[in-house]
């Protein structure tokens, strides 16, 4: 298989349920890189906790962030892009504020939620920025909206589907997500390949989530995790491992690297 560039998804494929990059995984980046291969990370985290991560790699590459809504620079961590979600704010809250679930809306100067929870406590620890705002986001004065987060513990379609005229939804087993329209993984890859004057034909992209599908569909070489959903696996051109048992890595060493031996540990 011929590539020139592969795009990795973070969480339930990078990275390991404890947040880690396990030992195997790093290898075969390694072994991508050193034959040339452009590797960039993809994720729907903001960009101070992904950030940490892409410098562990090693990777000098831009880091889609938000679900595509935000591109950084490798060095400066600059946005090179931003897309900017518009909802109506007033209805948006009289639809969220009086229920029992968390919502986090991150903004291109910070993140602001109703409440905090483990995961923010844990962005907070590796981004080293706590959260600008936690409380009633009816009086949280924010603005330049990248991604509402939408957290309430059960898939919500009936819920998430009132917003589809104003934002592109990604919808979870706990939730949705809201971005700007026609924003997603895929069109910032598309920037990305348009500056790197890379064939879509010529990229991997690799994925567990419902934010990955179009990204999946679009590339080259689509790869779904074996944690992924049927519906992710359905839009994949390959089924790889669990990313607790080192998926990535498996398809990298089976598919991609030339020579797998030489970076066997």
């Amino acid at each position: 298989m011929n590539v020139r560039a592969i795009f990795i998804d973070m969480d339930g494929t990078l990275l390991t349920s404890s947040n880690y990059i396990s030992r195997r995984n790093m290898e075969a980046i390694y072994g991508l890189m050193n034959e040339g291969v452009k590797v960039f990370l993809a994720t729907g985290r903001h960009y101070e906790v992904t950030a940490p991560y892409h410098k562990e790699i090693g990777l000098n590459t831009p880091m889609i962030c938000l679900n595509g809504a935000a591109i950084h620079d490798a060095e400066t961590g600059k946005a090179k892009q931003l897309k900017t979600v518009r909802l109506n704010e007033e209805r948006f809250h009289h639809l969220t504020a009086e229920n029992p679930f968390n919502v986090m809306i991150h903004t291109a100067n910070g993140l602001y939620c109703k409440e905090t929870n483990e995961e923010i406590v844990y962005w907070t620890k590796v981004g080293q920025i706590p959260p600008r705002y936690i409380g009633d986001l009816r009086q949280a004065n924010y603005q330049d909206v990248l991604k509402y987060s939408v957290r309430t513990g059960a898939p919500s379609p009936k819920l998430s589907a009132l917003f589809k005229k104003e934002a592109e939804v990604i919808d979870w087993n706990d939730g949705f997500e809201l971005v700007a329209p026609n924003v997603s993984k895929w069109s910032a890859i598309k920037s990305i390949l348009n500056e790197f004057r890379f064939s879509p034909n010529d990229v991997v992209a690799i994925g567990d989530g419902p934010n990955d599908i179009e990204m999946l569909r679009s590339v080259g070489t689509g790869v779904a995790m074996g944690n992924a959903s049927e519906e992710v696996k359905t839009a994949a051109d390959f089924v790889t491992g669990h990313h607790e048992n080192d998926g990535l890595a498996e398809f990298i060493e089976r598919y991609l690297l030339k020579s797998y031996d030489s970076y066997a540990i």
